[in-house]
């Protein structure tokens, strides 16, 4: 995969991000499960003051917002960039319900936005 995008050039700042550590809080898994889940594709993160943070968009409770894997697959399968996906899931599309990838997702209309 690409190198890890700044969250500064990607995401707004109304997006949420949480550092390595309290995503483990949350999830209940220690951090470096959650560098796994990062390597492994199932979450992506961004650096912020020079800390690994993920958009807190991506979880929801203890795990990853339902779909969110499948869908970073298919879209590095595609090509894309960990910066594409996250400007992608972070863009308005009036076509979706939620205006945005990611918020339809949290919605559960997974199958279109796949």
């Amino acid at each position: 995969m690409s190198a890890i995008p700044v969250a500064d050039d990607v995401l707004g700042p109304e997006v949420t991000l949480l550092p390595l550590a309290e995503v483990g809080a949350v999830m209940g898994l220690s951090v470096n499960k959650v560098r796994q889940l990062l390597r492994d594709g199932q979450l992506i993160a961004v650096r912020r003051s020079g800390d690994l943070c993920v958009p807190a968009d991506f979880l929801a409770g203890a795990v990853p917002v339902k779909g969110l894997n499948g869908l970073l697959t298919v879209l590095a399968d595609a090509g894309f960039s960990r910066t594409e996906m996250l400007r992608w899931l972070y863009s308005e599309d009036e076509t979706l319900p939620g205006a945005t990838p990611i918020n339809a997702l949290r919605t559960n209309h997974g199958t279109e936005v796949k």
